[in-house]
């Protein structure tokens, strides 16, 4: 059981490389198809009245070319006359991915919630309130949504889409006044992605099989359900550039540690549909560079607004203070063995437990722990304005 328990760390660590690989790759085939089928549906030109495809109930195709040889991809306007024989069904890739992102979700964020879901200057919960409301947003999330896109509201694209951005952003709001910057957006993209899935899960994969029973009961499927799953894919669609964002969010403190977070979160996600959307009008042959240069603008906005201000002046600090302050609040998790439970190895391979690694890294230092105040983490070993202040004021001075 010691073994064991000494080892546990680093059995985690490694669930958590095998479950971000396996979401990283099922995702990848899950969005690829969501931007050709998207793409695919865009693109598909009619064919000529009276035309051999036209009498076949075609209601689109295109001819393309890649790896060598040539494709011919059709389109029915509700189903063609007779069932195929063998029928592929984009499910799995949509499964997995939410799968192994809930999985790694649990692992990161619910094993370890103290460290990275609370912080106690934004509310002092327990990890079981923190897991509640981590997991209460997934369902609460799908349901709003849902209501709305059943409602007369779902009817009208434009007015839905704002009112469900509203969405995302209150609960964005709402989740940064009870659980860490990183775990606040986090959700969001849990939300999101809970939404893409469960669109799979409960609409569209059950509207095409509620299609191919008709026809093999020899009835004529109702158009309505291929309406609705398409619906739902399009949304899954301008899903995805801010679910790709929160996904590599944890990376940029600078994003989810700010004083308006989630008002940062939002631009993010506004300057993604915006781009999104003009990838899918210019696959409809409309090229519109407003969206992409609205959405270029955004991002820009948003790196100034948000750019650290320059530092006061401050008084000579001596690099022996700094190193006491660092083996007392960072050196914990940040050296060569760890104390800190639930971490095997220094995070990022960044070692601060001898004078040399402090040095080496004192930029990040500076970034981390004085600009950003993202580490400590969830500031687990209270580090002081007063002790951050000393460590600008050391980098500030040449950081010798």
């Amino acid at each position: 059981m010691e073994v064991f328990g000494y080892l546990t760390p680093y059995i985690l660590d490694w669930l958590n490389l095998v479950l971000r690989w396996l979401h990283v790759i099922t995702g990848i085939a899950w969005i690829g198809a969501s931007f050709y089928f998207v793409w695919l549906d865009n693109t598909i030109r009619p064919p000529a009245p009276g035309s051999d495809l036209a009498k076949k109930g075609v209601s689109g195709e295109l001819w393309a070319v890649h790896g060598g040889g040539f494709y011919n991809p059709q389109k029915y306007l509700v189903a063609p006359a007779e069932l195929p024989k063998e029928l592929h069904w984009f499910k799995w890739e949509a499964y997995s991915t939410w799968l192994s992102g809930f999985a790694l979700l649990t692992i990161v964020y619910y094993f370890n919630a103290q460290a990275m879901m609370v912080d106690k200057s934004v509310a002092d919960l327990s990890s079981l309130q923190a897991v509640g409301i981590g997991l209460g947003s997934l369902l609460v999330g799908w349901t709003v949504y849902d209501l709305l896109c059943r409602s007369k509201l779902g009817q009208h694209d434009g007015a839905f889409g704002v009112v469900m951005f509203a969405f995302l952003v209150a609960s964005a709001w709402v989740l940064n006044k009870y659980l860490s910057g990183r775990a606040a957006y986090i959700h969001v993209g849990a939300m999101i992605g809970t939404i893409m899935v469960a669109n799979v899960l409960m609409l569209i994969i059950p509207g095409q099989r509620k299609m191919v029973d008709a026809m093999a009961a020899g009835g004529k499927p109702d158009p309505i359900h291929g309406l609705r799953a398409k619906q739902r894919s399009v949304h899954n669609n301008y899903f995805t550039l801010p679910v790709l964002f929160i996904m590599i969010s944890n990376h940029y403190a600078m994003t989810y540690r700010h004083e308006h977070a989630w008002a940062v979160l939002a631009t993010i996600m506004a300057a993604g549909v915006l781009i999104r959307h003009f990838f899918n009008l210019r696959h409809k042959g409309r090229t519109e560079y407003i969206y992409p240069a609205a959405g270029v603008a955004l991002l820009l906005a948003l790196a100034v607004a948000i750019a650290p201000k320059a530092p006061a002046a401050a008084p000579q600090v001596q690099f022996s203070q700094v190193q006491a302050i660092v083996a007392q609040r960072c050196a914990s998790c940040h050296s060569d063995h760890p104390t800190q439970p639930g971490f095997a190895a220094a995070p990022a391979g960044i070692a601060l437990n001898t004078a040399e690694g402090i040095h080496h890294n004192a930029a990040r230092i500076y970034q981390q722990a004085v600009q950003l105040k993202a580490m400590p983490l969830a500031n687990l070993t209270n580090m002081t304005d007063a002790e951050r202040a000393q460590i600008g004021a050391w980098f500030e001075a040449g950081a010798k």
